[in-house]
């Protein structure tokens, strides 16, 4: 490793961060080394990632002397937060000062900041066609990226503007869901007919792994990535041609009546799907698949990656079991 330009990578056991490690160990010729930042050293994935090649080391992100430490001695820093854990725009925006903080004493030659636009540039502040959620944001895990991309001011940083991850269909059990009655497959979300900008969650592992590469050339950019955007009556017909089932029907919502079902995040999802909605232009344009594939030639397509993740998308169409009776 001594002879490798060390890139710390948090969020290592994540779908980002562990996409770059993956990247990084994977071309041991690159010039690079991984060293994959996680809370628990001892967990399965950062093993398996300890055994791919990588240097785990244990961090957490509302340290900031922790992350010191985990920086010292890299060349390089790709940061990434999870809004998802805490649902807490405000958590999430000291996490990102306390990577930034961390980044600028380790002295790195390169940081990547996995980042979102700010979706409240896009509308008057009041506009009443959605929420104002916690207080200041329209759509927290955006907003809150975006803001804390001011942290990251006067380090040598490439801002990495990211899409929809496909994995979410199964991760976030996004996917359509089979009927038991009627074996329908059917989703609602608020999307009307807007093309949805999306991405394999490995491919932008890959794609900060190609900015690293391409060394002082993205450094004070921003660069969108997406893999493919498609309506979500496209992926419906993908989906049901690519898994092999009956049709899936694609309902289109209103976003008020998506936002009151209730269910943890229904408010932030409405007001995510309907930006998606309502500035489709804008979000696609923020995002490039030729610079994309440019990055990362192996770039996936969603029928590719459906075509690789047919089983897990499969098995989050199943409705929920009932629960056992006592």
């Amino acid at each position: 490793m001594a002879d490798k330009k060390i890139i710390a990578v948090v969020g290592s056991t994540g779908s980002q961060g562990g996409g770059l490690v993956r990247a990084i160990v994977n071309d041991p010729n690159g010039g690079f080394a991984a060293r994959a930042i996680t809370r628990d050293v001892n967990k399965d994935k950062a093993q398996a990632l300890k055994a791919a090649g990588a240097e785990v080391v244990q961090a957490d992100l509302d340290d900031v002397e922790s992350l010191k430490k985990a920086f010292a001695g890299a060349h390089g820093v790709f940061g990434v937060t999870n809004f998802w854990e805490h649902f807490s725009g405000e958590k999430e925006k000291q996490q990102a000062k306390n990577i930034a903080d961390a980044a600028r004493a380790a002295g790195v030659k390169h940081v990547i900041w996995s980042t979102l636009e700010d979706t409240r540039k896009l509308m008057k502040a009041d506009d009443t066609r959605m929420p104002i959620l916690q207080q200041k944001y329209r759509v927290p895990h955006f907003d809150a990226k975006a803001e804390a991309d001011t942290y990251f001011s006067g380090l040598p940083v490439t801002y990495l503007v990211v899409s929809f991850y496909w994995d979410n269909l199964y991760l976030f059990a996004l996917a359509p869901k089979k009927d038991e009655k009627t074996g329908v497959y059917g989703w609602t979300y608020p999307m009307g007919t807007a093309k949805l900008p999306g991405i394999a969650a490995e491919d932008i592992g890959k794609a900060a792994y190609g900015i690293l590469k391409a060394g002082q050339q993205y450094v004070g950019k921003t660069v969108g990535i997406a893999g493919e955007s498609l309506s979500f009556d496209e992926m419906s017909e993908k989906i049901s041609k690519g898994l092999g089932i009956s049709p899936v029907k694609f309902t289109a919502v209103d976003a008020n009546v998506f936002r009151s079902w209730g269910f943890p995040g229904a408010d932030e999802y409405g007001n995510m799907f309907q930006v998606y909605r309502d500035f489709e232009n804008e979000v696609n344009a923020a995002r490039s698949v030729q610079v994309t594939r440019a990055l990362n030639p192996s770039l996936q397509t969603f029928d590719q990656w459906l075509a690789t993740n047919k089983d897990k998308v499969k098995a989050a169409t199943q409705p929920a079991p009932a629960p056992a009776s006592t």
